[in-house]
């Protein structure tokens, strides 16, 4: 992909992209331009097709469900449906449409469809390191806030006696799902990148016990 090209594309992209409704702050275009970054990153670092991973990097939330949506498991999917659709209505290769296709569909934690590709994987592991770090504890506070819960439970706040409950309290969420990721990334890049945000998410656990 020449520069040129790609400077041309991503404005399309972008302007695709505000067009459309986002589920949340967390999931806004900031969300869509960190992702597109990190997985140019590990495209390059991995050698995967930056055919199949910039589009899907860019359009893997065109569409959007907030994470409390009965249908949330099916959005990446629908994605997916919308992005081939815009790709084609722009006249972008077809014959990488089923890569991107499935980029976008796995790149889900609700969807659990297993990444069969490289640059499926790169994909996912773009958006998951996302969830990690500085601006991981951001976002998880955003959708926290969107979906009314508390910080922490008074009486255990860092689950040591029992099951967390994401549905009650954000930092619950870090031990339900957050501190697991690093560990499944898929590509060695993306897994020093991820041990890397996760030691910052467990200094700002560690920084939270003594203040409260």
């Amino acid at each position: 992909m020449s520069l040129t090209f790609v400077s041309e594309f991503e404005s399309r992209c972008r302007a695709f992209l505000q067009a459309q409704d986002h589920a949340d702050t967390a999931h806004d275009l900031n969300h869509i331009l960190r992702v597109v970054k990190v997985a140019k990153q590990l495209a390059s670092a991995e050698n995967a097709d930056l055919a199949v991973v910039v589009p899907a990097a860019w359009l893997h939330d065109c569409v959007s469900l907030p994470k409390n949506h009965p249908e949330r498991h099916l959005a990446s999917t629908l994605a997916s449906d919308k992005a081939i659709e815009f790709l084609a209505s722009i006249h972008y290769s077809s014959e990488y449409f089923d890569a991107i296709r499935h980029s976008i569909k796995a790149h889900s934690f609700s969807a659990n469809i297993k990444a069969e590709t490289l640059e499926a994987k790169i994909v996912q592991d773009a958006d998951r390191l996302d969830a990690l770090g500085a601006v991981g504890i951001a976002r998880c506070m955003q959708v926290s806030g969107t979906l009314n819960r508390a910080l922490y439970a008074s009486d255990d706040p860092f689950c040591e006696a029992r099951e967390p409950d994401d549905s009650l309290y954000s930092v619950d969420h870090f031990y339900n799902k957050l501190l697991c990721i690093a560990g499944s990334l898929n590509t060695p890049s993306a897994r020093l990148e991820g041990k890397r945000r996760e030691a910052i998410m467990r200094s700002f656990l560690d920084n939270l016990a003594l203040e409260i």
